[in-house]
């Protein structure tokens, strides 16, 4: 008889969260023509690359492609940031992640990004689960595509903020 163990490891170490930060790098560098991280992305550097990315001192998030996209990836620094857990973050609807009087220019910045394949230069105010309010400048967002080259959500990186 096997004895099946459960899985003790870190969220952002599960093989289809492993999956999704190699979507994240991968989206980048086809949307900027440069890697996001310095580590090697080969597929056998798959772990290293998704425990870089998650420590990675800038602000890396990423949302599904559905019509209220849900969060689907927030590195140690965004969860900090918006001052969550792993657990409560990921899966919430990614426009809470602004205050309501910035979501409709949060919304046009996302559609310039898909219309582009990549926009450089967002500055926006967010809010954190508190309700504390920071800026954020010089964001990049990219949008993610999967293995038959469709778009499958969004992804964000910033490493420039600020407290309001």
């Amino acid at each position: 008889m096997t004895v099946m163990i459960p899985s003790t490891s870190a969220p952002w170490l599960r093989p289809e969260t492993q999956a999704l930060s190699q979507r994240l790098l991968i989206s980048y560098q086809r949307a900027f023509a440069q890697h996001l991280l310095v580590c090697d992305q080969d597929v056998q550097f798959q772990r290293t690359a998704a425990q870089e990315l998650f420590a990675s001192p800038m602000a890396v998030l990423a949302h599904d492609h559905r019509a209220d996209p849900l969060l689907t990836y927030a590195n140690s620094t965004a969860l900090r940031l918006w001052g969550h857990r792993w657990q409560t973050m990921v899966g919430m609807p990614s426009r809470l992640t602004a205050e309501e009087s910035a979501r409709r220019e949060r919304a046009s910045a996302l559609q310039q990004a898909h219309q582009r394949a990549g926009f450089r230069g967002y500055c926006g105010i967010r809010i954190n689960h508190e309700g504390r309010r920071f800026m954020i400048q010089n964001a990049q967002i990219w949008p993610l595509w999967d293995d038959n080259n469709d778009v499958c959500g969004q992804a964000a990186a910033f490493s420039s903020w600020w407290w309001l």
